[in-house]
C-alpha cells in the first residue's frame, strides 16, 4: 500500500518534533546507510541509472513499511510511504524516496538544482496492529483507518505537530480516508504502528 503522506505542520527536523517513542532499532550506522541509500535513490533517478537494490544485511532485508519525507529550505517537497511490508526495507526506502521526489502529485518532480538544499528524514514503521480507541497514544501512536475500500493513514508525529487530542487524531484519520470523522465509532477498522524516525538532521 502507497500512499502520500500528510502534510506536517512543521518540518520534521524542528522543535515539535518528538523523539522516537521506542528504544532505537537501528543503529548510527545503519541510520546512515538508509539515508544515504535515499539520497542516491533520487540522484539516480536524475541522472536515469539504475542502483543496487540488493539489501546489504539481514536487517534490511526484513519487509517493513516506510515513509520517506523531503523536505527543502526547511518546505515539505514530498512525502511517499508504504504502509504495508510488500517488500524488503532496503528497496521500501528506495522506492518510496524516488516516489517522494518525483511522484507525489501534491508537488512539481524534484529538480536537480535542488539536490544541494534536500534534506531527508524516514520513518520506518513496526508492523500494524488492531487498537481499540481508548489504547492510542499521543506521540507514539500512528493510525491507520480502514472502511469499505477507503485508507487514510497518519504518522505518529502529525498529531504531536498539530497539538490534537486523541479525539481529534482519530478524526482527522478518518477525514484523511475521506469518510465521515466519527467513523472510528461507526465499524471503520483501526490498526495502529510505531515509527523509528531519523533523518539528515540527526546526522552528526
Amino acid at each position: 500500500m502507497s500512499l502520500p503522506s500528510e502534510e506536517p505542520a512543521a518540518p520534521l527536523h524542528s522543535a515539535s518534533q518528538p523523539a522516537s517513542p521506542m528504544p532505537h532499532e537501528f543503529s548510527a550506522p545503519e541510520r546512515e546507510v538508509l539515508l544515504r541509500l535515499a539520497h542516491e535513490a533520487i540522484q539516480a533517478a536524475l541522472e536515469s541509472r539504475e542502483i543496487s537494490l540488493v539489501p546489504p544485511s539481514p536487517h534490511f532485508a526484513e519487509r517493513r513499511g516506510a515513509f520517506t519525507t523531503l523536505y527543502v529550505r526547511g518546505e515539505l517537497r514530498g512525502c511517499v510511504g508504504y504502509a504495508l511490508p510488500v517488500t524488503s526495507l532496503y528497496r521500501t526506502v528506495a522506492e518510496t524516496a524516488r516516489a517522494a521526489a518525483f511522484d507525489d502529485s501534491r508537488f512539481w518532480p524534484l529538480k536537480a538544482d535542488e539536490l544541494p538544499e534536500l534534506e531527508i528524514s524516514l520513518s520506518i514503521l513496526s508492523p500494524l496492529r488492531p487498537i481499540r480507541q481508548e489504547e492510542v497514544e499521543i506521540g507514539k501512536h500512528g493510525l491507520l483507518v480502514s472502511l469499505g475500500g477507503h485508507r487514510g493513514l497518519l504518522l505518529p508525529q502529525v498529531p504531536v505537530e498539530h497539538g490534537w487530542d486523541r479525539t481529534t487524531f482519530l478524526q482527522q484519520t478518518c477525514r484523511k480516508a475521506g469518510l465521515p470523522q466519527d467513523a472510528w465509532q461507526r465499524g471503520a477498522t483501526l490498526e495502529a504502528f510505531t515509527a523509528e524516525i531519523f533523518g539528515d538532521h540527526d546526522r552528526t
